[in-house]
């Protein structure tokens, strides 16, 4: 095996421990803090989401995917690149302090000025982490990432609950995000083994921005149209509406974030690796969006079988409104991880500016979309984001089919049949779950029946149709 690829295995191995441990011990703290906490607290910081992730992006400007591209980055890449950052994060928090009086007006929420100011803090220490995190992605050393994430994650977990539990509301989650972003910055710079130089490379700064501030552009362009949705329902309903879309959005992300980012984070530098060969370029690729498609289409359609016992199960009846919101949404997520695959691919050929023509054309897809589907309501800004996500998957794929000869209807023949077995699968379960509903069987119960029947009978019929996902997520499980 080479020595790249065994770098690869590795980086899914430790990627799927941080993941899952991180995003495990979050879900946890979720649903605590759910039950502690009322939608609406959930819904005021979801309204904001949209400005900080707006702040985040044009801090980066793009230039961490610059040095994971760039073969042999120097210690002038990296320096350059965090006084960039550090300059770009206190930039972008006095600008969001001086807004935050006319964003809390747009929302008719006057507790959001205060609440903007102090979770902007966010941008200055994620700045001084920023770079160390790219670094040890651009080596594939996801190992350090998860011994920093994981105590991060259950010290940030244990302020945000015991605060919430004190009754501080709303603050808890702000405070629980601010001791996250410092506990990771802190212990990146004890254990990454980098630190910057004092030095600022007027070319090396041109260099990364030019491939950089195109990303950005897209990256601006994709978090304003991501969170349109939460900007549309926290201007025109109640914050508690703002609060089960945001749930319902949250859990249906748990398992198309984990599993598209374990492999996500992994493929980028992979990709980046091997760029140079299509041939070997299309075969990766193609593996993974099967593999993935494969894991991603059960869980969030079972889940989606069974959204009404599962949510009273874990957040309580306060939350069963956000149950028809997570169902429609679980079919937006399904094809997810491709979009994000398609567009690496863009990347690691160095055509950023394809990257932001595609997105241009997405969101003008996309506000089409949303300006037809608001007239019906809350439920169709949802049917709608289902309707974009199967368009942004052919428009994805444009680019891609021509770089590696593999065209969206190639790529769709692969990925169809497992999503109309996920769906067949969980049908079935639907049925079933109506029977156990009947007969009065508690709702744990109803989600391990559910939940067993539905993922044996689908491995099952993949294996009688010799599924191509199924045989290579077995391929991959074999390995060594």
């Amino acid at each position: 095996m080479s020595q790249l690829k065994q770098k690869a295995l590795s980086g899914v191995l430790w990627t799927g421990l941080q993941q899952f441990s991180t995003q495990g011990i979050s879900f946890i703290v979720s649903i605590i803090l759910a039950r502690l906490l009322l939608p609406e607290e959930f819904g005021l910081i979801a309204m904001i989401g949209i400005f900080m992730g707006i702040g985040a992006m044009l801090m980066q400007a793009g230039l961490g995917s610059s040095l994971i591209r760039t073969d042999n980055p120097t210690q002038e890449d990296y320096s350059t690149v965090f006084f960039f950052n550090l300059a770009g994060s206190v930039f972008m928090y006095l600008l969001i302090f001086l807004a935050a009086p006319y964003i809390a007006a747009f929302y008719q929420q006057e507790i959001l000025i205060e609440i903007i100011r102090w979770y902007g803090i966010i941008f200055i220490i994620n700045a001084f982490a920023l770079v160390q995190t790219t670094r040890l992605t651009k080596l594939l050393d996801f190992k350090t990432q998860l011994q920093v994430s994981i105590p991060a994650t259950i010290f940030s977990g244990i302020v945000g609950v015991s605060l919430a539990y004190l009754g501080y509301g709303v603050w808890s989650l702000v405070v629980m995000a601010i001791a996250q972003a410092f506990a990771s910055a802190l212990q990146l710079w004890i254990v990454a083994k980098w630190q910057p130089t004092w030095v600022f490379n007027k070319q090396k700064f041109q260099y990364h921005f030019k491939f950089g501030y195109k990303l950005t552009l897209s990256g601006l362009l994709d978090t304003l149209f991501n969170n349109a949705y939460v900007l549309l329902i926290g201007k025109f309903f109640a914050p508690a509406q703002v609060g089960f879309y945001n749930r319902a959005d949250t859990l249906k992300q748990l398992p198309v974030g984990n599993i598209g980012a374990i492999l996500g984070k992994v493929t980028f530098p992979l990709f980046a690796a091997i760029k140079n060969d299509d041939i070997r370029l299309k075969n990766v690729y193609k593996k993974m969006m099967q593999v993935v498609v494969f894991l991603v289409a059960i869980v969030l359609l079972l889940m989606a079988a069974l959204a009404e016992p599962l949510f009273r199960f874990l957040f309580t009846e306060k939350w069963l409104p956000a149950v028809p919101y997570f169902q429609i949404l679980c079919w937006n997520g399904i094809l997810y991880p491709i979009h994000s695959y398609n567009l690496n691919i863009l990347k690691v050929k160095g055509r950023s500016d394809l990257f932001l023509k595609l997105e241009i054309l997405k969101k003008v897809m996309i506000a089409i979309v949303i300006a037809i589907s608001f007239q019906y309501g809350i439920y169709g800004l949802l049917y709608g984001s289902v309707v974009t996500s199967v368009l942004a998957f052919f428009i994805n794929t444009h680019y891609t089919g021509k770089f590696l000869n593999y065209t969206a209807w190639e790529q769709a023949k692969d990925i169809v049949p497992t999503i109309v077995l996920a769906t067949f699968s969980s049908a079935l379960v639907v049925v079933l779950d109506l029977f156990l509903q009947q007969i009065r069987l508690l709702d744990v119960f109803r989600l391990i029946i559910g939940g067993l029947f539905g993922v044996l009978l689908y491995v099952f019929l993949a294996f009688l149709f010799k599924m191509t996902a199924f045989t290579e997520l077995k391929n991959l499980i074999k390995k060594p």
